[in-house]
């Protein structure tokens, strides 16, 4: 029975690289010249720390800029509480959404099985397996999760026959 898979996943290999990159671009820029403003990633999440609110934002956008360029989408970001830090510094943590949660799975299960297309889904962890009778039932499932607009990006692997 043909299937498929549902999933949310971003390539930790690749934010390194993109941190990497804005690390090296604060180094040489003209407005962070004399700025103690870093960027470093622990495990699943990024630390971001600016002298100040300005500086965060710049770092954001560079960092948004870098990141989509690796080929991982902002809605995979999720911005923490910005916290103040000495003087005028601050510092925000960004986690990396990585695996769709039990409310978007519920809400995709839902909205596929209120569609009438003829496939069966099931939550397996933090992927959804697609299942169903006929290719052409798959790819409209496929098309109609892609039209759905979730705010976490979401890929399909492991198409079988």
């Amino acid at each position: 029975m043909p299937s498929f898979d549902i999933v949310s996943e971003a390539d930790m290999a690749e934010v390194d690289n993109a941190i990497q990159n804005v690390t090296r671009e604060i180094t040489v820029r003209y407005d962070f010249k004399g700025s103690k403003s870093t960027v470093e990633s622990t495990d699943g999440a990024i630390k971001v720390f600016a002298d100040d609110e300005l500086k965060l934002k710049q770092m954001h956008e560079i960092l948004r800029g870098n990141l989509q360029k690796r080929g991982i989408e902002p809605g995979q970001l999720d911005y923490q509480k910005v916290e103040p830090a000495a003087g005028q510094s601050v510092r925000q943590n960004i986690l990396v959404k990585d695996g769709i949660d039990k409310e978007m799975a519920k809400k995709i299960v839902k909205e596929i099985k209120g569609s009438k297309i003829k496939v069966q889904v099931s939550i397996q962890g933090d992927t959804l397996r697609v299942t169903g009778k006929k290719r052409d039932d798959l790819q409209a499932a496929i098309q109609f999760v892609k039209d759905m607009g979730l705010e976490q990006p979401v890929q399909f692997k492991n198409f079988r026959d």
